[in-house]
């Protein structure tokens, strides 16, 4: 068990996007979030203390949490500095780098000096099946989005949360690193061989009472060319029975492909339900999550109705509004 509370590691993170592993923690658990340890240049600020080492462990701090999810998941020089040092002052280090804590040679040493663990999230523990097929009891709701980081995992969650204030059967199913953070398991996917991808999925939500719905992590997009397998994977080993569009409209272009721009709602609903009919021929979509984060309030409410106008389906940002109507649309499934 990964042990807390957490300092969250912000490193030199370009900008909040860049961070959105702390972010999730921060605003799911905040109890364990005690502070941020920032580097000189970082551009993510998640507006709680900043600590230094000293002062978070006099804070509690158990474990140094490496809050950035950078492209290629990368451990640079300057970070492993902050991170050996962690380990000599009695942290323990969490991550879900694609760049293994474990495969860095001087924080093995300076975990095993020190009596320290190494918790790579990222890692696999299971050995997944080949996906079959099969129709599984239960229910199943996946947010596909226009593009990466667009507020799937939010959505998921969000949704989790109000059906168990409603007192209905439901469980927030982790896919990735930040999931995994914070609900403590999960299937980390990208990280699965991919013939084993869509398996995983299916051993991460297996037969269930009739009324119990799975809230399956999103992630990538089908239409991001860096990272469309591992939604495929969600599609089909989740045999969603609902799907939810996720869209973040301020963006120019998709994340970290200047030169692609995000498909519109309606390419999205058109391709990601024919996608979807091949494992269960009975999903649906049956509503719309923007994130409207960098929009002001006035805005982003004109935009939810002229979504919700436009496309027939209801639509809300369920962090700044509410994830009441997505609820309200699976309970007549």
């Amino acid at each position: 068990m990964i042990r807390t509370p957490y300092l969250l590691f912000l490193g030199d993170a370009p900008d909040m996007l860049a961070a959105k592993v702390a972010i999730g923690i921060r605003d799911w658990r905040p109890e364990n979030a005690v502070g941020q340890f920032r580097m000189d240049g970082c551009g993510a600020d998640l507006g709680i203390p900043d600590l230094s080492l000293d002062e978070a462990l006099e804070q509690g701090c158990k474990t140094l949490v490496v809050g950035v999810a950078n492209r290629g998941g990368v451990i640079s020089a300057a970070w492993k500095e902050v991170l050996v040092e962690a380990l000599q002052k009695g942290f323990d280090l969490a991550s879900g780098l694609h760049n293994l804590l474990r495969d860095e040679d001087e924080l093995v040493a300076a975990a095993r000096v020190n009596g320290r663990t190494l918790h790579d999230v990222r890692i696999p523990s299971v050995a997944y099946p080949i996906a079959n097929g099969k129709k599984r009891t239960g229910k199943r709701c996946l947010t596909v989005g226009t593009d990466c980081s667009v507020g799937k995992m939010y959505t998921a969650m969000a949704m989790d949360a109000e059906m168990q204030k409603r007192g209905m059967k439901s469980t927030f199913r982790a896919t990735g690193q930040t999931g995994i953070l914070i609900t403590g398991g999960g299937v980390p996917l990208d990280a699965v061989i991919a013939d084993f991808m869509a398996g995983a999925v299916e051993y991460l939500t297996p037969d269930n009472d009739d009324d119990h719905w799975d809230h399956i992590e999103g992630q990538g997009s089908l239409f991001h060319v860096s990272y469309s397998g591992v939604t495929m994977a969600l599609v089909h080993g989740g045999q969603p029975d609902a799907l939810i569009l996720g869209h973040e409209p301020t963006r120019a272009h998709m994340r970290g492909l200047p030169e692609y721009q995000q498909p519109s709602l309606e390419d999205l609903r058109d391709t990601a339900l024919a996608l979807a009919k091949v494992a269960n021929p009975n999903c649906k979509v049956v509503g719309i999550s923007v994130n409207t984060q960098h929009m002001e309030e006035a805005e982003a409410l004109a935009y939810l109705a002229e979504v919700e106008d436009r496309m027939g389906l209801p639509t809300t940002d369920p962090i700044r509004v509410g994830a009441g109507k997505l609820v309200d649309a699976l309970e007549g499934i």
